[in-house]
């Protein structure tokens, strides 16, 4: 397995004005980190998980504070808007990014596995939820 591996998530078009960071920690006890107010162009977000020694399957290896979720159902949270602690606008949203598609390989490979998903919805508010028609991971150098 890897030192070290790092997860690069990239938000494409995020409405501007709009507070977006990654969330560390679970519950009603986290922190957003890396808060970064759009602009209209992308955002990048990137952490360093904890590799877990002797997991079974690539997402299950996958932890630390910012993965989110069972062995079999890994994802990281993008906190929008009030949860980003942004004050002054209607948004109180979450984009959940799912870790599907990372393999065991992947993790023992090491270096950067980036995605890149659509940061605003069809209506032109902040993409929230599960995201659609996620497109996976790939490897990055």
């Amino acid at each position: 397995m890897a030192d070290e591996l790092t997860l690069r998530i990239v938000l494409e078009r995020p409405p501007a004005g709009v507070d977006f960071g990654l969330q560390k920690g679970r519950g009603s006890a986290y922190e957003v980190t890396q808060k970064q107010r759009s602009t209209g162009n992308d955002l990048t977000f990137e952490f360093t998980p904890t590799l877990k020694q002797g997991a079974s399957g690539g997402m299950a290896a996958l932890g630390g504070p910012f993965v989110q979720g069972p062995a079999g159902w890994r994802f990281v949270y993008i906190d929008i808007g009030t949860l980003a602690g942004q004050m002054d606008t209607p948004w109180t949203r979450r984009l959940k990014v799912p870790l599907s598609g990372i393999t065991a390989k992947m993790i023992a490979a090491g270096g950067v596995l980036e995605t890149r998903v659509q940061g605003t919805a069809r209506d032109g508010s902040p993409s929230c939820a599960s995201v659609k028609d996620f497109a996976g991971w790939t490897v990055r150098q």
